[in-house]
């Protein structure tokens, strides 16, 4: 942006030069364009010569008008050249100058962005190269995972089949041992029952008053 309006006031000074050589270009073709003179058949003889005359003192005349405006176009033409060239040449070499550092920056960023498009796509390159043996790892790691799954549900499983068949036994020993104690109870009460209805049948009362005898003597002597 700066460029741009440091160089407007440039163009507008050119056009206005063009403008100015083209018009002083055009006065000086139309002030060298040759008079139509009038026929001689026209005109008596002696008034051709007067006016031969008259009119070689105009064309000197003019010589001399056209001379001197030619040279006072020069002037202005020079003196315009000038002040162009004192107004312009700080513009012009500020619009060089910051056209070139504006050229050599765009060469840097492309340069730049060139080497950075470079890089990626070798590092694309690399990652493309590298896909298949990524692919096998995960390939392995996946089969290596599965692997490890199993071995970790077969063991799981045999470990849950373990506790299972301890609980099992566990169970079979507490009921084997309530089922004996169960059979000794009544094995018990079932010898009682018989050893009562045993004595019933086989002691006299005379035997049941020895034994009370017996058992109060004993008694005795323990005290």
């Amino acid at each position: 942006m700066p460029t741009r309006r440091a160089s407007l006031p440039v163009l507008t000074l050119l056009l206005l030069l063009a403008v100015s050589l083209s018009s002083g270009v055009a006065v000086f073709a139309q002030s060298h364009e040759p008079a139509t003179p009038a026929p001689a058949s026209a005109q008596p003889p002696a008034v051709a010569h007067d006016a031969a005359a008259v009119e070689h003192a105009g064309e000197a005349h003019g010589s001399e008008h056209v001379v001197r405006d030619m040279i006072a176009k020069l002037l202005n033409f020079g003196v315009l050249v000038g002040a162009l060239v004192y107004f312009l040449k700080g513009p012009i070499a500020g619009y060089l100058a910051g056209r070139s550092a504006q050229i050599r920056q765009d060469l840097v960023t492309a340069a730049e962005m060139r080497k950075a498009a470079t890089a990626q796509l070798e590092e694309i390159h690399q990652k493309l190269a590298a896909l298949p043996a990524e692919l096998a790892a995960l390939k392995t790691r996946g089969e290596e995972d599965v692997v490890a799954e199993k071995a970790r549900i077969a063991q799981a499983a045999a470990a849950e089949r373990e506790r299972l068949i301890d609980q099992t036994r566990r169970e079979i020993d507490m009921r084997l041992r309530m089922a004996r104690r169960e059979l000794t109870e009544h094995a018990a009460a079932l010898a009682v029952a018989v050893a009562q209805d045993r004595i019933a049948r086989t002691i006299t009362p005379e035997d049941q008053l020895r034994l009370v005898d017996r058992y109060s003597a004993q008694l005795q002597e323990a005290r």
